[in-house]
């Protein structure tokens, strides 16, 4: 439920033409709402408005081990690095550790141009699993958006419950 409504909240905002681009564990916030658990997303202070949805960025900020490859390679980027940062929220959440980590930054980038994020737990789903691997696909092209993960059947799933 926590990960529909981050989710939720990141195609709202690109939607509005705006990159949140530090999205990460941190900047995640629970909150209580009567009985049920609200996520809230924090912290826009490196967020950048777009003149329209098909712009590019350029800045390369962000934290490290969120960053997409796209950015790795100081190649332009789209709400599809928020995308890339979404997956690896996701991977931290199911594994408890960051989808690519290292111990210097030149590593880092490597692995998350070149490697591949380690195994998720096997007590979560295919579906859980798949999800993940649409967003952490290397290839901006080639990654969905925020709005095209949430038409997802296993997530419909998920938001109906949430809405209910």
């Amino acid at each position: 439920q926590w990960f529909v409504q981050v989710l939720m909240a990141v195609h709202h905002i690109h939607s509005r033409k705006i990159l949140h681009r530090d999205l990460k564990s941190q900047n995640i916030f629970l909150t209580k709402k009567g009985m049920h658990s609200v996520v809230r997303l924090g912290d826009f202070g490196i967020a950048r408005m777009m003149e329209n949805t098909f712009d590019m960025a350029q800045t390369c900020c962000g934290t490290p081990c969120y960053l997409s490859p796209e950015l790795c390679q100081d190649i332009p980027y789209s709400s599809k690095a928020d995308v890339w940062a979404l997956g690896c929220l996701l991977f931290e959440m199911c594994a408890l550790r960051y989808a690519f980590d290292a111990t210097n930054i030149i590593s880092l980038f490597y692995k998350i141009v070149k490697g591949e994020p380690g195994d998720i737990p096997p007590q979560y789903s295919s579906p859980v699993k798949e999800v993940i691997q649409l967003m952490l696909t290397k290839k901006p092209e080639e990654r969905p958006s925020a709005g095209l993960i949430l038409n997802l059947p296993f997530i419909q799933q998920h938001l109906k419950e949430f809405i209910e």
